[in-house]
């Protein structure tokens, strides 16, 4: 990239950054009381992905440690929203699903949320947002690949 480019790519990605703050702080302020990003993050993944995920596949998803990860797992299986059980071929390993209560948890944080995402889409407006979403995947295709 050109020098002329450079401050263009960290103005980019200032933006990109503040925006994730600004998301993550108001996602925090409506998920229901005691549940965090992550664990809705999980639950989600979980809910629409179906069937069981190992902890290190889970990891892999979301591009976080193995021990970042089981941390997350550890809190929601004590909340009992997912069940964790030794895998049946490999004794070393775990597999993950999410339970009844977990579904229904995940649901409740969807119904909080999706008021304030509709309103920021709105917003928006669907032109920029058809617009931006091939722009903002494509980086993060980038960003995967390099990682």
């Amino acid at each position: 990239m050109s020098d002329a480019a450079s401050p263009l790519a960290v103005a980019l990605f200032s933006e990109l950054l503040t925006a994730d703050q600004l998301v993550r702080n108001r996602l925090s302020r409506v998920l229901p009381k005691g549940m965090e990003i992550s664990h809705f993050s999980v639950l989600n993944h979980l809910a629409r992905a179906g069937g069981e995920r190992s902890p290190a596949q889970l990891a892999k998803s979301f591009h976080v440690t193995r021990g970042a990860m089981t941390n997350t797992l550890s809190k929601l299986e004590w909340a009992g929203y997912v069940h964790i059980r030794p895998d049946w071929d490999d004794a070393r390993r775990k597999m993950v699903a999410i339970s009844p209560a977990g579904r229904q948890a995940r649901d409740a944080a969807l119904s909080a949320i999706s008021p304030m995402i509709s309103e920021m889409a709105e917003e928006l407006g669907e032109d920029k947002l058809r617009a931006i979403l091939p722009i903002l995947r494509e980086l993060r295709l980038k960003l995967e690949d390099e990682g």
